[in-house]
């Protein structure tokens, strides 16, 4: 993995805020670099319009390199605007919401698994596996105690429950789940390097040997090993970019700020997606420095160091237009799936896993999953966390499905309109649901319900 491709990784999953941090840290080491203003009028915007969707256009045909309005704002807007995410909250309701229950490591593992493809046996298992993941990302039983408090319920092997560790290790942040520091940095390695001619050697130090490691003890690594100074330095290289606490960017959380990364507006009835200019801080090449490297004038270490300067500047530029265009494409592939939410409300919302923008955009689910925590799309519904149009399916009676978040959209509508001396049963809200052609069962009811902090019944009942 190249250093490019490292620093794109690391940018991709920064919040707004943390990547106006990391920009600040880059201008303040590096005099190569220096922040240019761009405003929000020289903003490339993309169209997306429901007649070519219909016509099941690509998403490269139907969006438009740029697209630029001179009207105004109040001229062209179709739909009134609504303070509410849709869910009868205000923006600002939302937002503190947002503030006090900002996501745990947990809730993020949770929710990759519940949009997998693992089956129903599968996905117990892997729940399990995450409650003994402590805060600091290791795994704390063995998977012969796991397997001993699963198999009175499921008819299950250790093998089985080795696969779904597997899996859970290889969710974002890769490495979570592993027994020990080792294996949480040996499970980053494989992924990022897996032909690397180190490869072999680099699991023989994190198995066995990385308590020579921490002590820097390189004499005895080489022995240990087997490695000449050339590769246990090209090695010590490698392991710098992993990173030993993966969890750590989900200890703090608490969101103080949030930035829409993405808006999205209708606009003379197409669907107009566009950065926030105040999530893209331009900067670019001091050409000043730069031009100091045809002066003779300087030395060689003056030379060397505004050449190395330079091409870290270029890689960084680099890194953050890859990261824009990654977050545009993304939301582009969420807006063209969920229009329908856009245009009804949670209703509509259709089905949708990190699978499937995965395969839409040629990109690892890892990547779907970095670009989609804590980014935020501004919407005439409200502000939306990327993560919550994705939802699993319910199939219907006439054979298609229907996401999890219209079904619980449902169950509100159902219990809003009921009566409030006679509330309906769980029971009864699958019933209704039956009749409307959604196949579920009264558990799931009780799930969806209860994720709605809605009482049961019998508690509403006592409390009309």
């Amino acid at each position: 993995m190249t250093p490019q491709l490292q620093q794109a990784i690391k940018m991709l999953q920064l919040s707004s805020m943390e990547l106006e941090q990391e920009i600040q840290n880059v201008l303040e080491t590096n005099p190569l670099l220096e922040r240019t203003e761009t405003s929000e009028a020289e903003l490339p915007e993309t169209e997306i319009t429901a007649e070519k969707l219909d016509n099941n256009e690509s998403l490269s045909e139907t969006i438009p390199e740029e697209l630029s309005t001179d009207s105004e704002w109040e001229d062209t807007y179709d739909t009134e605007w609504k303070v509410s995410n849709g869910d009868g909250e205000s923006a600002s309701d939302y937002i503190e919401k947002l503030h006090s229950n900002a996501e745990g490591l947990t809730e993020h593992l949770l929710w990759q698994i519940d949009l997998s493809n693992l089956s129903v046996i599968d996905k117990g298992i892997a729940h399990l596996i995450v409650d003994y993941i402590d805060d600091t990302g290791l795994l704390t039983e063995s998977p012969e105690a796991i397997l001993e408090a699963l198999e009175s319920d499921l008819l299950i092997e250790l093998d089985d429950v080795m696969a779904v560790l597997r899996f859970v290790q290889h969710l974002d942040p890769i490495g979570v789940g592993a027994k020990d520091l080792g294996q949480g940095l040996w499970l980053q390695f494989d992924y990022h390097f897996p032909d690397h001619p180190l490869r072999k050697k680099a699991k023989l130090l994190l198995d066995k040997n990385l308590d020579l490691l921490s002590k820097r003890d390189y004499k005895s690594i080489k022995k240990e090993i087997r490695l000449n100074s050339d590769q246990l330095d090209s090695l010590i290289e490698l392991l710098k970019v992993l990173n030993p606490y993966p969890a750590s960017a989900f200890a703090d959380n608490n969101v103080d700020y949030i930035k829409p990364d993405v808006y999205v507006r209708k606009v003379k009835g197409s669907w107009v997606v566009s950065h926030n200019a105040e999530t893209l801080p331009e900067i670019c090449i001091n050409q000043g420095y730069a031009d100091m490297l045809s002066d003779s004038s300087i030395d060689d270490a003056a030379s060397d160091y505004i050449k190395n300067n330079l091409q870290q500047a270029r890689w960084f530029i680099k890194s953050l237009e890859n990261r824009n265009s990654t977050i545009l494409n993304v939301a582009h592939a969420i807006v063209e799936r969920q229009m329908a939410f856009l245009q009804y409300g949670d209703e509509a919302m259709k089905p949708m896993v990190l699978k499937d923008l995965a395969d839409q955009l040629d990109l690892h689910e890892s990547t779907i999953s970095r670009v989609t925590t804590r980014k935020f799309l501004h919407t005439p519904r409200g502000i939306f966390e990327f993560k919550y149009f994705f939802s699993s399916h319910i199939n219907t009676e006439a054979g298609g499905e229907c996401s999890a978040t219209a079904i619980r959209a449902m169950i509100k509508k159902i219990i809003t309109a009921e009566n409030p001396r006679k509330p309906y049963s769980d029971n009864k809200l699958t019933n209704l649901l039956n009749e409307q052609g959604i196949n579920v069962a009264r558990r799931t009811v009780a799930k969806y319900r209860e994720a709605l902090l809605i009482p049961s019944s019998h508690d509403r009942k006592a409390l009309s």
